[in-house]
């Protein structure tokens, strides 16, 4: 099967890139520079937010491009996000739509922020959408990818804080728990929805492959964490204490907007995966974490 792959550079999309060739899959890779060959793809096309790219040949789609939402929210950034998430996926959409002999399945990435702060509420696919700039980012966004689903059968992906080596989230946060400067962010009980990046390679992937799967399908670990255990495990891993914590008042101020992706509380679980029997080989943190670390 030939699959196209939006963000193949990027870290989630090289995990997806070797696991894809490994199960026999051929990936074209979908870039913003396709002069540059990309590892372990046969082929790079121009992919951009102005214009539909070319999917011809393609059986599947996953579309994972979209401007890294870490950092300081000012207003440039906040565009930023929202322009490469809605419109990019508008053009896939359409060149989904314009094609003689479209796709069999996009399978779209979307987020956890698409939920309401819930507390200690349990969280799957049929809970609400929440308010603020990321939630309404990730309704808009997936209403972008449901453009498709007449046309071919359509998997909006809501992924929790990836985990990986060399990348992801723990890529600058390793550093600073290495030196003994881990913290818990403002009272460290709010719930922290995450998964292993060869988990999320393996369920995009099985997305692609699983007919029954289509709509929302949340990708995250089976057993989310608070944020105080997600301290207090990746502490463990690099054998450092952790006795910090930053403030909710001090995340608002650096942070803005950004805090409350922070200091939100959402409980995800899989359950559409877990109905499905999706195997995940990291369900719990700190197999997770030692896989990575070691």
């Amino acid at each position: 099967m030939q699959l196209a792959l939006t963000g193949a550079t990027g870290f989630v999309g090289r995990h997806v890139t070797r696991l894809a060739v490994r199960r026999g899959y051929e990936v074209v890779a979908f870039t913003r520079e396709p002069s540059r060959p990309v590892h372990d793809c046969i082929e790079t096309r121009k992919f951009s937010t102005d214009a539909a790219p070319d999917l011809s040949g393609c059986e599947a789609v996953i579309h994972l491009a979209g401007e890294n939402v870490a950092g300081i929210w000012t207003r440039g950034k906040m565009q930023r996000v929202r322009d490469s998430r809605i419109l990019g996926t508008r053009r896939i959409a359409e060149a989904i739509r314009a094609s003689s002999h479209p796709p069999d399945v996009l399978v779209s990435a979307s987020a956890t922020g698409f939920y309401a702060d819930g507390g200690d509420t349990e969280i799957t696919e049929d809970s609400p959408y929440g308010t603020g700039f990321l939630a309404d980012t990730c309704r808009l966004w997936e209403a972008e990818a449901l453009a498709a689903e007449p046309v071919c059968r359509t998997v909006r992906t809501r992924i929790g804080l990836v985990l990986g080596k060399g990348g992801g989230a723990l890529r600058a946060l390793l550093p600073l728990f290495r030196l003994g400067l881990g913290a818990c962010l403002g009272n460290g009980r709010q719930w922290l929805p995450w998964i292993h990046a060869e988990d999320l390679a393996g369920l995009l992937l099985f997305a692609v492959e699983n007919l029954d799967v289509r709509g929302a399908l949340n990708a995250t670990a089976p057993w989310p964490v608070r944020n105080s255990e997600f301290t207090a495990a990746l502490a463990r891993s690099v054998r450092r204490p952790a006795f910090l914590a930053v403030p909710a008042f001090v995340l608002r101020l650096m942070l803005r907007e950004f805090s409350r992706e922070l200091l939100g509380s959402r409980r995800v679980l899989p359950a559409v995966a877990t109905a499905q029997a999706f195997g995940f080989r990291f369900p719990e943190l700190a197999t997770a974490l030692a896989d990575i670390v070691a």
